[in-house]
């Protein structure tokens, strides 16, 4: 069976003894300061899941107390330490998911000598499925300021990244000893940031005069909202199907955000109207625009963003109707036809005007209007433009 480790060093565990503290909860789930050095000296220790001990407190437990490696029960490892989490296996540990769990335990619980046969480490599975996933700890939407602009917009990899770090410093312990690196494993949205800055970067060599708000048009509607598997993105903590205010409009694609076909521009002013709206005074507007002289529309069109999003009031009990208008560019063939193609879930009516668009000219620009009619309740839908 497999599971999960960041345990650095390649060892080989062979014929080793397993202790469990059955018949004691403490013991069996490795509660701080419960173990007994005598008990498992030279020893796996398996420690049963625990939903309010940290896996790091158990796995420190072990150490402490002298294990000569652990077996930690748990869906997944999860920890606000996942950061750097290669400093917190200092060990050889494996984290089973709770299926496997409960196998060992039962081997252990019914044999009067259980032992690890062999424990390997430092092993990559590839191909796991279903991938990408929205990672437990990726911040979810909606935004709290202004919940008409889509968080998250964009999904990239931020779990479990190869990264580098500064070589002269330890990072980690093993066996007391303290280590250096080159790479480690870091998590976060310090590791998924810069995939989307370089496929940005790409992006801006191969269409030198697009601008940022284009280049964000073009990630985000070239992103797949698909796993490996063909079925919608799911939440790595629940296993249930995400949603986009979980991953936005999809995990990225740099191929593909090559050649968009249609973007969606916003220029200068469309922020300022957009900052106006959310109430900015003189101090804050100057800012975040870095001028000293702006002026708000007094009749603001909406922000020309690659999204939509509908809020009614709380207590709203019937059907409710509100419209957006937005302008895409042509950026592909110098003619081109598009119609729209609507797919949205039973309780909602998307009417879109004009459902097709003609170009015949590369950077042409087309306005569109899309009415939404919806039930007050959190329901989710795509418009595509089908050349």
């Amino acid at each position: 069976m497999e599971g999960t480790s960041y345990f650095p060093g390649s060892v080989y565990i062979t014929n080793t003894s397993i202790y469990y503290g059955k018949g004691n909860l403490s013991k069996a789930i490795c509660n701080v300061s419960t173990l007994d050095s005598e008990e498992i000296a030279g020893k796996a220790v398996l420690c049963d899941k625990s939903p309010n001990i940290d896996i790091f407190e158990r796995m420190k437990e072990v150490e402490r107390a002298g294990g000569y490696a652990g077996i930690f029960v748990g869906d997944m490892v999860t920890s606000d330490r996942q950061y750097y989490i290669l400093a917190q296996f200092s060990i050889p540990s494996v984290v089973l998911h709770t299926t496997y769990g409960a196998s060992v335990k039962e081997y252990v619980t019914s044999e009067n000598n259980a032992k690890v046969k062999c424990m390997k480490f430092v092993i990559t599975t590839l191909g796991t499925k279903s991938a990408p996933q929205v990672a437990f700890f990726s911040s979810k939407g909606p935004d709290p300021i202004n919940p008409g602009v889509l968080k998250p917009d964009i999904l990239a990899p931020g779990q479990d990244v190869l990264a580098t770090v500064v070589p002269n410093k330890a990072n980690f312990k093993v066996c007391n000893y303290n280590m250096v690196t080159d790479y480690g494993f870091i998590s976060g949205t310090s590791m998924a940031t810069p995939h989307v800055v370089g496929v940005t970067a790409l992006l801006k060599a191969i269409h030198h005069d697009w601008s940022p708000a284009a280049i964000r048009s073009t990630i985000m509607t070239t992103a797949n909202t698909l796993d490996n598997t063909d079925t919608a993105l799911k939440d790595q903590l629940t296993g249930l199907l995400a949603t986009p205010l979980d991953f936005g409009v999809g995990h990225v694609n740099p191929n593909k955000a090559m050649d968009p076909w249609l973007i969606y521009n916003v220029g200068f002013q469309d922020y300022v109207d957009f900052l106006c709206r959310l109430g900015y005074n003189k101090k804050q507007m100057g800012v975040v625009l870095r001028r000293n002289q702006w002026s708000c529309n007094q009749n603001p069109t909406d922000l020309n963003y690659p999204f939509f999003i509908a809020i009614f009031p709380k207590n709203t009990s019937s059907v409710t109707t509100e419209t957006f208008n937005r302008v895409v560019t042509n950026v592909g063939d110098d003619t081109a036809i598009y119609r729209a193609v609507v797919v949205v879930p039973s309780g909602i009516s998307i009417k879109v005007e004009p459902s097709t668009l003609t170009f015949t000219s590369k950077y042409q620009k087309q306005s569109f209007c899309r009415e939404h009619k919806v039930a007050p309740n959190i329901q989710y839908g795509y418009l595509k433009w089908i050349d």
